[in-house]
């Protein structure tokens, strides 16, 4: 095993203080006593407390967590179809076509993706609100969900579905009972994914949004204008909480299933 030279470690320890400490101070500075931000004034929960009464915050929050869970459900659906397409269908006829239209929303601009979405949206005289938002979510997340799935399935020994088709199964029922138990931990991971993507998005949202439908990146965003509040530290140090859980989570049952895959 190569050992880390000092240079390694340096350079190490600089990125991940980089990436890290402000997250760490926002989180401590979530419990100051002090309406300023950056003054210590005592260890304090009120701030906490004052959130949980803040109804645009928390009727954000709501909007924002329900288009999150569908459209990260609906995404991993349809990226899941469409990995199936690109690895196991070989070459057919437009898959060039169909693998740029899937991988074109991970290099396209935001602001462009929310441009396009938003005249799609006034032509078609479609009113703006929760289901629009949820529909521009599931564009972009439905690619990364291909991605990740996608290299699960490159991997996959296909020996095994054709031992289940020939035990008895047909494809539906070999594809449920054998293969996505198999890459479950992948398919997992990109939910978790398109969950982390659509609770982040702020422009795309911001372009297809409309009265009654404001997310909660576009509340912080309004906010923030204003001035940083000890709320938003508490607010953004429960999000990363939660992320941070779902990592862990995703983490946990990705090494449990390798470990079953194993023996």
């Amino acid at each position: 095993m190569q050992k880390l030279s000092p240079f390694n470690i340096t350079a190490l320890t600089l990125g991940f203080a980089f990436l890290y400490i402000p997250i760490l101070l926002l989180v401590i500075f979530s419990f100051n006593e002090s309406k300023l931000v950056t003054v210590w004034g005592g260890f304090s929960t009120k701030w906490y407390a004052s959130l949980m009464q803040d109804k645009a915050f928390l009727n954000a929050a709501w909007t924002t967590f329900r288009i999150a869970l569908v459209s990260a459900t609906i995404a991993t659906v349809l990226g899941t179809m469409a990995a199936m397409a690109l690895v196991r269908l070989g070459k057919f006829r437009g898959r060039t076509l169909f693998s740029g239209m899937i991988y074109a929303p991970l290099v396209m601009p935001e602001v462009i993706t929310g441009l396009s979405l938003l005249l799609l949206f006034v032509a078609m005289n479609v009113t703006r609100g929760f289901w629009t938002i949820t529909l521009a979510h599931i564009t972009f997340s439905m690619c990364y969900v291909s991605v990740v799935v996608s290299s699960r399935l490159h991997s996959f020994d296909v020996s095994l579905e054709e031992a289940a088709i020939d035990l008895g199964c047909n494809t539906i029922q070999a594809f449920f009972k054998v293969t996505l138990p198999i890459i479950l931990p992948a398919v997992i991971s990109a939910w978790l994914l398109s969950v982390t993507l659509s609770l982040d998005d702020l422009v795309i949202a911001s372009f297809t949004s409309g009265p009654g439908a404001t997310t909660l990146p576009m509340e912080i965003y309004s906010s923030v204008r204003l001035g940083v509040s000890p709320q938003i530290n508490a607010l953004s140090s429960l999000l990363v909480g939660l992320v941070g859980g779902g990592v862990i989570l995703a983490s946990i049952i990705s090494r449990r299933q390798i470990s079953k895959e194993q023996h």
